[in-house]
């Protein structure tokens, strides 16, 4: 006779479910708390009770930093002598530059190139430093890359020492991780306050604020590098008797090199993506060039100054890429032809100097500012509005504005900030621990306690709408780079050029199409964050295993089926990473977008450094970190152990 068996009852087999167990905890939690909050502050918006003011202690210290900024010996002898060294940093390294000449500086650009690189690489070098000259941007050139030649240099030395610290002391890793995140996330508008009240508008503030900003790239990947080592040969060195600091410099550094070049190439990227912001508190060069083109709506020349930003920004991207590829490789005996074209080099700069040729001459300037504004005019004339059947770019930034912007901002405005709560709880539990949701809760709290909630609400309205265009079109777009090598051969220098250009290039060309207003704030950021996206999507598929793809095809599964069952599931961390991405850099673009109507934090930012309002400033830029932790905790998946059958 046949045993029959109970079925489960499909309530036991749900409550089995770890993500079922967490929503029921995080709902008992929410039906004792959510009374007495309710009970306590019935108002939907965030409590006042519950804020803290901090105009009154900013506005303070800004004060007492003013009055004492000339007298106080911790200015007089302290920040005194950090702008002095570096004004004669950046004014001997100008002064190199001007001294070979353009011939000379070309020469020893291509020359570096191709001893790192090769031929290919080193016309690619001369060709950008030619290009530079033949726009009219020579001097603005060298202007920048003195500023970014210091710059870059105290970067590399305070990531490398931070990179150190972190590389060789777990308790320092844990302890510079959160300031890593900080420096990196926080936008570069709250912090160009502080350092203009302590250094003053000039030269010293640009490298202060670019160091910040460019710093922990170099700090990570130092450290990475470090904790990387080959285990098998540090105990070899070990067994030699080597001390630490032997270890340090003979095995781990070296093992390092890879990384630290790695570190030096994104350190680079990020200093350059500020040199206009840069431009904001005195820093002369290219940065500023673009900054007073905008400023008279003039995208001619905004561009004209762009131009160079971005060739400057991919010579040195591919130059220090190169040379991280073939760190340590032997390259044979070419000491002999390495001096003979240092010689060249040096000579062509002589001659130079002595020919008298040492500025590029006014005649070999080509003038792309009228023809560029008059394209924009068409632009405007006859796509803003009028177009037949589809609409002008005017309708379509209407439309989204009503269609998805308004909804969503009135939606979080409209739920009670302990829903919020909630919600950013369990979405950061259901894909983590506690740990990440006690997290994401109290950044999202943290945002109420500073008395900014409905215009960060605002601001994640946007950002959140950003990111979804972003994430759909770098997603789609990836996929079909990384389905067709020529599709993709003939994206790169797209992408090159998107993620090198300086934001406020093509902010006025935005804003002649879709106008003023959080339309555009959008654009901008969906602009800035795309190729990230694209990059991150296309490799992450093309390095699916080929294994898995030809067992599908051996079972009969149509491309697509390839896709959505074997690529994008073996992709996930790829595509993962290209979230997190994406909502950083939407989130690093929040500010320039509150210069163009977006308003919220953004514009709060901005606002404080235009009106020396510190308290302002600091209060947005801090709320628009802990938008970005929350967001960080609940798009990434936490790993963790968990044990068998749950």
């Amino acid at each position: 006779m046949a045993t029959i068996t109970a079925p489960v009852p499909l309530t036991g087999s749900l409550l089995k479910r770890r993500s079922v167990q967490k929503l029921l905890l995080l709902a008992l939690a929410a039906a004792i708390l959510v009374p007495l909050a309710n009970a306590r502050w019935a108002s939907g918006s965030w409590p006042d009770a519950l804020t803290v003011d901090l105009t009154k202690p900013l506005t303070s210290a800004s004060d007492w930093i003013i009055d004492n900024r000339d007298t106080h010996p911790l200015f007089l002898y302290g920040f005194g002598y950090v702008s002095n060294a570096v004004v004669i940093s950046v004014r001997a390294v100008y002064l190199v530059l001007l001294a070979a000449g353009w011939a000379g500086v070309t020469a020893i650009g291509a020359l570096v190139a191709w001893r790192v690189a090769g031929v290919r690489l080193a016309l690619g070098t001369a060709t950008a430093l030619l290009a530079c000259g033949l726009l009219g941007m020579w001097v603005p050139t060298m202007q920048t890359l003195a500023l970014m030649v210091v710059a870059v240099l105290a970067s590399v030395l305070v990531g490398v020492l931070l990179g150190l610290a972190a590389g060789l002391s777990d308790r320092m890793d844990r302890a510079l991780r959160p300031v890593l995140d900080t420096m990196q996330v926080l936008p570069a508008y709250a912090y160009l306050l502080p350092v203009v009240l302590v250094f003053g508008m000039g030269v010293p503030a640009a490298v202060l604020a670019t160091v910040v900003y460019a710093a922990p790239p170099m700090a990570r990947l130092t450290a990475l590098g470090l904790r990387g080592a080959d285990k098998e040969v540090l105990e070899a060195v070990d067994s030699l008797g080597a001390t630490a600091r032997q270890r340090l410099l003979t095995a781990r550094i070296p093992l390092a090199r890879k990384e630290l070049l790695l570190g030096l190439n994104q350190t680079i990227m990020m200093a350059l993506s500020m040199a206009v912001i840069a431009s904001v508190i005195g820093a002369a060069g290219l940065g500023d060039r673009v900054y007073q083109a905008l400023a008279s709506v003039d995208v001619g020349a905004a561009l004209a100054a762009g131009i160079p930003i971005v060739l400057l920004a991919v010579v040195l991207d591919r130059v220090t890429g190169a040379a991280g590829e073939h760190a340590g490789e032997e390259h044979g005996n070419t000491r002999r032809l390495w001096l003979y074209a240092a010689l060249a080099a040096v000579a062509v700069a002589v001659a130079g100097r002595l020919a008298g040729r040492l500025d590029w001459p006014d005649a070999w300037t080509v003038n792309i500012a009228e023809p560029v504004n008059r394209a924009v005019d068409w632009m405007t004339a006859h796509l803003y509005s009028g177009v037949p059947y589809i609409g002008g770019t005017a309708d379509w930034a209407g439309h989204f504005t009503t269609w998805v912007l308004n909804p969503v901002r009135s939606g979080l405005v409209w739920l009670p900030w302990w829903s919020l709560l909630l919600l950013v709880a369990a979405l950061a539990w259901l894909i983590g621990t506690w740990r990440t949701a006690l997290t994401a809760v109290l950044a999202m709290a943290a945002i109420g306690v500073l008395g900014v909630w409905t215009p960060a609400l605002d601001t994640l309205s946007q950002v959140l709408a950003a990111v979804a265009v972003t994430l759909v079109l770098g997603f789609a777009t990836g996929i079909a780079a990384a389905r067709s090598d020529r599709f993709e051969r003939a994206l790169r220098p797209v992408l090159d050029v998107f993620q090198t250009m300086p934001q406020f290039v093509y902010l006025i060309p935005v804003v002649a199409l879709f106008g003023v207003g959080r339309a555009p704030a959008v654009a901008a950021a969906v602009v800035y964050a795309l190729p990230a996206v694209v990059r991150i999507t296309t490799q992450g598929l093309r390095q699916v295993d080929p294994a898995a793809l030809e067992s599908a095809r051996s079972l009969g599964a149509t491309p697509a089926q390839q896709l959505r069952q074997v690529q994008l599931p073996l992709a996930r961390r790829a595509l993962l990473l290209a979230v997190n991405q994406g909502v950083v850099l939407v989130l690093a673009v929040v500010i320039i977008g509150g210069l163009v109507g977006g308003g919220a934090l953004g514009y709060d930012a901005v606002f404080g450094l235009a009106q020396g309002d510190l308290a302002t400033g600091l209060v947005a830029g801090a709320a628009i970190v802990c938008l970005g932790l929350m967001l960080d905790r609940v798009t990434q998946p936490t790993e963790r152990r968990t044990k068998s059958g749950m």
